[in-house]
């Protein structure tokens, strides 16, 4: 199973995190039904969440975040281009 993930912009809170319950919820969900599924005959041998990193979207851009772990960088190329990057 590949590219299963949870796109919602997010912002970086005062404490230096971002509070993504809903998207924890989500994918502790996704592997609740991939169990399901085993238990029931399905042949599953992989799940690829996307992604472990936030990423550019080609059709959302940075606005909505996809990954694990925040990467400092919006939709500013020329912030971008002195961004920290940090995760």
């Amino acid at each position: 199973m590949t590219e299963n993930g949870y796109g919602r912009p997010d912002t970086l809170e005062a404490d230096g995190a971002v509070h993504d319950q809903y998207r924890i919820e989500h994918l502790r969900e996704t592997i609740r039904q991939i169990e399901l599924g085993i238990e029931e005959g399905a042949n599953l041998f992989g799940y690829c969440p996307w992604s472990a990193i936030d990423l550019v979207s080609t059709r959302e851009g940075i606005t909505k975040r996809y990954g694990f772990v925040y990467v400092d960088r919006d939709e500013d190329d020329e912030k971008a281009a002195t961004s920290e990057m940090k995760r």
